[in-house]
């Protein structure tokens, strides 16, 4: 992604804006290499993510809730200790580098004044955040790095910070523009190639803006040059857009400027900041990269069992259907039964009237020559009885296996919606109690009970004020609907459709329909309609919604409904979310 130095200016800039004398409240470090600061600046609670992210390192606002583990990181310790109750002093960029540099004012132990700094470095595989006190001295990193893996540039506590590297490419913002003309119209090619030329010659440009500048330049040396020097000028000047570019519905890539080489087939969305630019960009991006990496082990568990239950359902249907023609076993016998008298052992087949048919046609009957005419009757009467059981086992078995069938496939859904370590943890928790992982030792609680994993459902708040209640796996949403939501209150699923089941708490009174539509679109948001334009939504008072004994967690049934049929949207779904954590 395109998260060059230009876009880090743009982003900087706004960061200083809103940030610069706001203090530290809190410290969280959600992931590895995340940490979030609850800052409070003027007159506004906001929340500062710095991410090391090798695949997406950044710094930005956001209002993504993320889970916090139970136990705080060691690096989250030394956080709280050094930043807690911090003022930001100031926030600078080295021209054309993806650096951050977050220079703070706290307290030390004394209850002195002293000088503390957060760099936060985004280079790919190397990005870093790193702590540093007044003298620029490492107190820690998320990222160690010693002499031995990195003999340029240690990274290690008790070592002064030295900055990365330099490139050796030239930094075009500092060059005066007639000394950038000149070089370019000097040393760059004509036509093809400008892009590749301009990421070797300077620092700071993304091959998306270098490919952009070249197709604005329409492949001479005038044109590029032309568009680099006003490249330059919109820097100098902070004249960004967040913008994101999106094919097909889908966002591909982000930037500060509009982009014009993809023509009609790319649409461009802008956005007020780029920090809800990121937020969108990434927010289900990394939902779902964190679902994988730290639930791999039982969505391959899940997948493979589920995959086995549809080749079982699909060979007993086969199976079922040649049960079907049943009837004909026990009809040959009757014929059979009728016509001893014109069979004799060793005869291979028998051609009789079949007196079932309206018209008394004939039908040649296969025997076994090696049985009498009696043992060949009495084999297809035993061939239909058991054709007749088989189909009872079959039709139970069946029933049965479509039901777990049904219910892998909720519990994959569901996987998708975690949004933290708690949330996976409850669902490996109900694979372990239905048999599809094996136990493992849990944690005992101080009554020596064993310790269950309880995550909270996901809180809205609709237009009206209405609080919005949804599940995010089986079992959180049979305790949602069947222990915890007031019995007047409504129920909301995406029709026929597995996903979360949504309260929307009413105590009895009549929603308004702004209320019920909102309820509706996020149980169709929460769903498998997700990408869907229309998605029906049934809903019902909870008092209506019943679960079946021994049905699977997430499993209920419901006769009196009525039908709403809604739009998934995602700005909606995050500013209902918004209204509850402000």
């Amino acid at each position: 992604m395109p998260f060059d130095a230009i876009f880090m200016t743009a982003l900087a800039g706004e960061l200083r804006e809103t940030l610069v004398g706001g203090k530290v409240d809190k410290l969280y470090q959600p992931a590895r290499d995340e940490a979030v600061l609850h800052m409070r600046a003027g007159r506004d609670n906001v929340r500062l993510l710095l991410s090391a992210s090798p695949a997406h390192p950044r710094a930005q606002l956001t209002k993504v809730p993320r889970e916090n583990p139970e136990t705080p990181p060691m690096f989250c310790m030394l956080l709280r200790k050094h930043f807690t109750g911090a003022r930001l002093l100031d926030l600078s960029q080295p021209s054309m580098e993806r650096l951050l540099d977050f220079r703070f004012e706290a307290l030390d132990e004394l209850g002195d004044r002293v000088e503390r700094r957060l760099v936060l470095e985004c280079i790919g595989r190397k990005s870093n955040l790193i702590m540093l006190d007044g003298a620029g001295r490492i107190t820690d990193c998320m990222r160690r790095a010693d002499g031995d893996l990195s003999a340029k540039r240690p990274v290690m506590p008790g070592l002064f910070y030295a900055p990365p590297e330099p490139t050796g490419r030239l930094d075009p913002s500092a060059m005066p523009a007639e000394e950038l003309r000149s070089f370019v119209l000097a040393n760059a090619p004509q036509g093809d190639g400008q892009d590749k030329w301009l990421l070797d010659a300077f620092n700071g440009l993304s091959p998306l803006i270098a490919r952009e500048l070249a197709f604005q330049g329409e492949g001479t040396r005038e044109g590029l040059a032309q568009r680099l020097e006003q490249l330059m000028d919109r820097v100098r000047a902070g004249d960004f857009t967040p913008t994101v570019l999106v094919r097909d519905g889908k966002p591909i890539d982000f930037t500060f400027q509009a982009v014009l080489q993809y023509g009609p087939s790319v649409e461009l969305k802008r956005y007020p900041t780029f920090s809800a630019l990121l937020d969108d960009f990434y927010e289900q991006k990394e939902a779902q990269e964190r679902v994988r990496q730290r639930g791999q082990d039982f969505i391959r568990s899940v997948t493979q069992a589920r995959n086995r239950t549809a080749k079982k359902i699909t060979n007993q249907e086969a199976d079922l259907a040649r049960t079907a023609d049943r009837d004909k076993l026990r009809r040959y016998g009757d014929i059979l039964t009728t016509n001893f008298y014109q069979m004799s052992k060793g005869q291979s087949v028998l051609r009789a009237q079949d007196y079932y048919d309206p018209d008394c046609r004939e039908v040649d009957i296969p025997l076994d020559p090696l049985l009498t005419p009696q043992q060949n009757a009495a084999k297809y009467y035993k061939e239909y009885k058991k054709a007749q059981k088989a189909e009872e086992m079959l039709t139970l078995q069946l029933e049965k296996n479509r039901a777990e069938l049904d219910y892998l496939d909720s519990v994959l859904q569901m996987i998708t919606l975690s949004e933290g370590d708690r949330d996976l943890q409850e669902i490996r928790q109900e694979l372990m109690d239905n048999g599809y992982l094996k136990q493992h030792k849990r944690k005992m609680t101080a009554k020596g009970r064993q310790k269950l994993v309880r995550s909270k459902p996901m809180e809205f708040t609709s237009s009206a004020g209405l609080t919005i209640l949804v599940g995010k796996n089986n079992s959180q949403n049979d305790r949602l609907t069947l222990k915890d939501a007031d019995k007047r209150d409504l129920w909301l699923h995406a029709q026929k459709l597995h996903g979360s089941h949504v309260i929307l708490k009413t105590a009895g009174a009549q929603p308004d329909e702004a209320s019920l539509t909102e309820a509706a679109m996020l149980a169709a948001w929460f769903s498998q309609g997700r990408e869907s334009g229309q998605v029906p939504v049934d809903y019902t008072p909870v008092k209506a919604v019943k679960k079946p004994a021994g049905a699977k967690p997430g499993y209920v049934v419901y006769n009196t409904y009525k039908t709403l049929y809604v739009t998934p949207d995602q700005e909606l779904v995050r500013a209902l979310r918004g209204r509850t954590q402000n």
